[in-house]
């Protein structure tokens, strides 16, 4: 054992853990840790504008790597920064550790200048979270977290080290073995369960496999693959699990839920069997809880046993990682083709084309997304906010492995676009990264502009500018009577604001301009943003309002198509 300073040790825990970037933002109570980092140069640390983007840069890190991201902030006010991007990978199930420092032990609890309950406030946020109140129980406190938030269902953990517990020395006692009695997820499923899926499989006559994040996190893709070919089983994804099926696969059939495929939606409101791996059944995939699809069985295989049950019923409930229970359901059931039933869902395409794009003079925001996916041969990583720039890019973009698309979807959290894109491209250096922006969620962490430079990262930046909140002025449109409050947006010069970053900046304002302009993006070596100046009032189809069933999916209305 060798003594150290608690500085010293959180930083050698974290190499210990595979770290090698912290995004983070100095202040008085972790400068006592600023001031070690020199002496671990292969902990690079990122300097963010704020330290909410620091957790969506860690989050977009996890998401494009696999790896776990993580954050720094001070206490107070640089702690509860972390709050909205920690709450952003809890709900997306990311591995985010996210480090705080705290006011000196003497002064907790008492209000001390910019002391905040960091693990109170985050204790329903995160897998779990630490209080370390001596240097000697740094290294266990972090193996224990890393351990946490990388096994099992993936996601958020914080460590709250006080000031003087930086500063105190002790000796550095590494934990080579951890044994959290309290935490054993389960990760193989039961066989007889395995057993009574693949019987209710060979049995059905209209099965479909919902496929979600989990399958992505599990690194499950070719296992899903394997199963879907031999039973002929068709494939639908939630938002977030876009790419866990390459969706140029005869058996793919896209995404469902509010804003996805219509053919997609009808097929899992007709289904007789509903495989679901790696996902929630939550509200926004499933539309209302109480029409959907009445007669429907449900095999559920997810890793957290806390899902399964939550939103329907199951006849057949698999804890386990997809990864292990796939291979295994795979080589149990029979071969088969379900040839009718794929017709049908074909036809249903066939009749309601969702990702038909009209033509129009008109700059429409679904023509951007399909000229980018054609210009970069559907190669890119996609990073969007929130909003209708993000369902368009889930819709028009065709995605061809896992990590491709990168989006907070639980929280719905706007500004993640910017640091998720520069979480990933700092993830992968060699990677096309694409940031896909709305123009009002761009505006809460456009300052992270100033990072692309620092560091020097040639993020591609597609600011979709309609001047409006897009999709709350559709819901106030479509559902309030036109009634638009709050919703229109006098933008900056978007170009301008590049140049003062000292990014190169391009406008786009006609359908003519779209392919060229992404051409020259793709060219550039450095950061560089494109404002397209989209269709002011384009709306996104298919929709299910909220709290109608997925069979009540509605299209476009002829008079949006003849625009």
């Amino acid at each position: 054992m060798t003594r150290m300073t608690g500085a010293q040790m959180v930083l050698d825990s974290l190499q210990r853990e595979g770290v090698d970037t912290i995004f983070g933002y100095p202040g008085g109570v972790v400068l006592p840790l600023y001031d070690t980092l020199p002496q671990f140069p292969g902990i690079r640390h990122i300097l963010v504008r704020h330290e909410q983007a620091a957790a969506h840069m860690a989050d977009g890190y996890a998401r494009a790597s696999g790896r776990m991201g993580t954050c720094l902030g001070t206490s107070g006010p640089g702690a509860t920064n972390l709050v909205t991007g920690i709450c952003t990978s809890w709900m997306d199930s990311t591995p985010v550790f996210a480090l705080t420092g705290n006011v000196a032990r003497s002064l907790l609890g008492k209000d001390g200048f910019q002391e905040a309950d960091i693990t109170g406030i985050t204790h329903s946020i995160t897998k779990h979270n630490y209080l370390v109140m001596r240097p000697e129980e740094i290294p266990l406190s972090i193996r224990e977290a890393a351990h946490i938030c990388r096994t099992g269902r993936p996601g958020p953990v914080l460590v709250d080290i006080p000031k003087d517990v930086f500063q105190e020395t002790a000796e550095y006692d590494w934990p080579e073995q951890i044994n959290l009695r309290g935490y054993k997820p389960t990760v193989e499923g039961h066989s007889g369960m395995i057993r009574r899926a693949a019987e209710l499989i060979d049995q059905a006559e209209r099965p479909i496999i919902i496929a979600g994040h989990g399958v992505i996190w599990s690194d499950a893709q070719a296992a899903l693959v394997e199963l879907a070919e031999r039973a002929g089983i068709p494939v639908i994804t939630t938002f977030l699990g876009i790419g866990g099926f390459p969706e140029e696969h005869v058996l793919s059939y896209g995404w469902l839920g509010m804003h996805g495929m219509f053919y997609a939606n009808q097929a899992a409101d007709k289904a007789d069997l509903i495989i679901g791996v790696g996902m929630r059944f939550d509200d926004r995939a499933m539309g209302r809880f109480s029409a959907f699809n009445p007669g429907v069985k449900i095999v559920h295989i997810d890793i957290d046993p806390a899902e399964i049950g939550k939103n329907f019923p199951v006849a057949v409930p698999i804890v386990g990682s997809a990864a292990n229970v796939l291979p295994r359901l795979a080589e149990q059931v029979k071969e088969a083709k379900h040839q009718p039933w794929i017709r049908w869902i074909d036809q249903c395409r066939e009749e309601h084309p969702s990702l038909h794009i009209r033509e129009s003079r008109r700059m429409l925001p679904q023509y951007v997304v399909r000229t980018l996916y054609e210009e970069t041969n559907g190669d890119a990583n996609i990073v969007t906010g929130v909003g209708q720039h993000q369902m368009w890019a889930g819709q028009h973009y065709f995605y061809k492995r896992p990590r491709q698309l990168i989006s907070s979807g639980g929280l719905g959290t706007m500004g993640f676009e910017l640091p998720g894109a520069i979480g990933a491209q700092v993830a992968c250096p060699d990677a096309e990264t694409w940031a896909i922006c709305g123009d009002g969620g761009f505006q809460m962490t456009l300052q992270e502009m100033a990072v692309l430079v620092d560091e020097g990262l040639p993020v591609k930046i597609a600011i979709f500018n309609n001047g409006y909140l897009g999709m709350v002025r559709q819901w106030q449109q479509l559902f309030y009577d036109k009634n638009l409050v709050s919703v229109a947006m006098t933008q900056p010069d978007f170009v301008k604001l590049a140049d003062a970053y000292g990014i190169r900046g391009i406008r786009v304002e006609t359908k003519a301009e779209v392919a060229s302009a992404i051409r020259e993006a793709r060219a550039h070596k450095g950061p560089i943003l494109l404002d397209f100046q989209i269709d002011q009032e384009e709306n996104v189809w298919p929709m299910v309002p909220a709290g109608a069933a997925l069979s009540e999916t509605i299209e476009a209305p002829a008079e949006e198509l003849a625009r």
